[in-house]
């Protein structure tokens, strides 16, 4: 007898390998998508599963994984997301990272449920997939040329502009250890590097389009959640933000709690706030708002300007990690400069995170005449300096000057620079930082140590979300009642950290936006209506252990350890001015929090290596 396929799977992957010029199709499990989800769970196990270990990222060893989710493209908001994973060319370590637009659901369509790409193509081609056939076409002539000309011409190609592309720019085929790949033109599966592994391959662009969604158990399930969200969003003051301005708006809260990262994180004060932030752009250059597949709540800025910069809509508009990163993290107070950066971005298929972050350490190291103009090439690489920003964003795209250096992500660059350059180095693992500094929140800080894939900041606590009583209901459901003081970093907040940690990795096997207000019951009733499976928050709260663990096995296979799991220098120091002046984290404190993580995950408590009884338990113990 057949293994059923669960509602909203379609019980298939498609495996394409490069150097053979071959693609098969194979059947996935019933018990292999209940213990893995789809998304972020797919992407966990087949690297942990067929990546050898100690493989070069930008080799032809390594595998890029594409993955759904069993309520990807269903008719809800918040459905249209995909995972996309790799070994990291920036952490030598597992990369994974979510993003939207209609690709994911448009892949859902075409009948399947994930693409492992392997191997090396001998020139430069894209991937075809149309309603559950799959061919490999020639793109020659679309290398070399950023993101808005390969979609359009592809979709002249294909002779259909509803395809869906998921691609990379220069900035990939360059090799830059954080070049993303862009779904569409304004929406980024952004860290780690991922646009560069298929850079490594040859690989411009993967299309798809498809019209057969797979059937759901139960379908009045999720018209039930469909019609709760449409009749709250009136009155979801959560929603209404996101609606109205995208992320943002809060810029200047952040400044005065101390969580806005000002100069390479160094200081606290950025009185240009109000020029740079998202009540600025809906009130100046802003000219519309877009969605994701299925989303009622379109949050996706599109801005406009004129000369001297000619931003252009068709990338979207700066949301807050950008106008972070570009803004206030390089000092730049020009709220169009950081639009352009934005946009140049999304067509050379660069991580604004990453992007930002690296541009803002060379700032300094340029301040602290460890950079000079010698090595920019006369380009004057002071804070504030925005005409440098934005000439040093295209150098790092192109790999030329003093962007070839920085092209390799801030980890590398200090170690080359050496001597003090290491000390305000920003990164964990070699990912660079979101906008969010722990010093501000401290279990924000135990997420960028354990999280395995470096300093994400969607895939973690942000404490100052939870410090109410109607804040903490979320999590009610797994036992935690009261919500810790904001600054407390004992084992209550360890244990709220490990509960939303376990919730966002979940999210991303689903895959689900994280923006949207679904709670841990609601999110398992949806579970449960897509695939026919009576599940608990227990049973996904254990799916979502099992990936995090088997994240790390990836990650101690390569060579990490508990040493690793740690934050730079600047974050156990005070910043210069503002509300954190004299409020540094204390180490002694994070690393006794960072241990009680460990043991709440049923791992050694000071290795953080998985015990042999609970891997068993997870039924990971012989995956590999």
């Amino acid at each position: 007898m057949a293994d059923q396929v669960p509602g909203g799977y379609n019980g298939k992957l498609l495996r394409v390998n490069l150097s053979t010029n071959s693609i098969s199709t194979e059947p996935l499990k019933e018990k292999f998508c209940r213990e893995y989800l789809g998304g972020a769970g797919f992407v966990t196990y087949f690297l942990w599963k067929e990546v050898k270990p100690h493989i070069d990222p930008l080799g032809p060893d390594n595998k890029l994984i594409f993955a759904v989710g069993p309520v990807t493209g269903i008719p809800l908001s918040g459905s249209g997301r995909n995972c996309i994973g790799a070994k990291s060319p920036l952490t030598n370590g597992i990369a994974k990272s979510e993003v939207g637009e209609f690709w994911g659901a448009e892949l859902k369509r075409a009948g399947y449920d994930a693409i492992i790409v392997e191997g090396k193509a001998e020139h430069p081609c894209y991937l075809w997939v149309n309603d559950g056939e799959a061919s490999l076409r020639d793109a020659r002539h679309l290398w070399g040329l950023n993101t808005k000309e390969t979609q359009q011409t592809i979709r002249q190609e294909l002779g259909d502009h509803r395809v869906r592309v998921a691609l990379i720019g220069p900035g990939g085929e360059k090799l830059v250890r954080y070049a993303c790949i862009m779904n569409g033109l304004y929406d980024a599966a952004g860290r780690g590097g991922l646009g560069a592994v298929m850079g490594s391959k040859n690989l411009k662009a993967v299309a798809v389009r498809g019209h057969h969604l797979p059937e759901m158990a139960r379908p009045e399930g999720v018209k039930e959640l469909r019609q709760w969200f449409m009749e709250g969003l009136p009155n979801s003051k959560r929603v209404a933000a996101f609606r109205e301005f995208g992320t943002g708006n809060n810029m200047r809260g952040f400044e005065s709690a101390g969580n806005l990262p000002v100069r390479n994180f160094r200081e606290g004060l950025f009185p240009a706030v109000p020029e740079i932030d998202a009540v600025k752009i809906r009130d100046t250059i802003r000219i519309g708002m877009d969605s994701c597949y299925a989303c009622a709540v379109r949050c996706k800025k599109k801005v406009q300007t004129g000369p001297p910069y000619n931003v252009d809509p068709a990338y979207g508009g700066p949301e807050y990690e950008t106008l972070g990163s570009f803004g206030s993290n390089c000092g730049v107070e020009n709220l169009e400069a950081i639009s352009k950066a934005n946009e140049l971005c999304g067509a050379y298929s660069l991580d604004t995170i990453s992007a930002g972050d690296v541009v803002a350490f060379a700032m300094e190291c340029f301040e602290q005449g460890l950079l000079t103009t010698d090595d920019t090439g006369g380009i004057d690489l002071r804070f504030g300096n925005h005409e440098a920003m934005l000439k040093v964003v295209e150098l790092i795209a192109r790999r030329e000057g003093i962007g070839d250096l920085l092209a390799e992500g801030v980890a590398r660059v200090a170690k080359k620079i050496g001597g003090r350059a290491e000390d305000f180095a920003l990164h964990v693992k070699g990912l660079e930082p979101g906008m969010h500094d722990p010093r501000s929140k401290p279990g924000h800080g135990i997420g960028y140590m354990v999280n395995p894939h470096g300093a994400d900041h969607c895939c973690n606590l942000h404490d100052s979300a939870y410090l109410t009583a109607e804040q903490i209901d979320e999590v009610r459901p797994l036992g935690i009642l009261d919500a810790p003081a904001l600054f407390d970093i004992g084992p209550r907040k360890v244990a709220l950290f490990k509960a939303i940690h376990s919730k966002r990795i979940w999210y991303d096997a689903l895959v689900m936006c994280l923006f949207l207000p679904y709670g841990f019951q609601q999110t398992t009733d949806l579970l449960s209506a897509v695939t026919g499976w009576e599940t608990t928050v227990t049973e996904q709260m254990k799916v979502a252990d099992r990936i995090l663990t088997l994240a790390r096995m990836f990650n101690i296979r390569e060579g990490f350890t508990a040493a690793d799991d740690t934050l730079p220098l600047r974050f156990y120091q005070p910043k210069t001015n503002g509300i954190l002046s004299d409020k540094p984290l204390d180490p002694v404190k994070m690393e006794k929090a960072k241990k009680y993580y460990y043991q709440l995950m049923g791992w050694d408590g000071e290795t953080g290596i998985p015990l042999p009884d609970r891997l068993e338990e997870l039924n990971i113990a012989c995956e590999n």
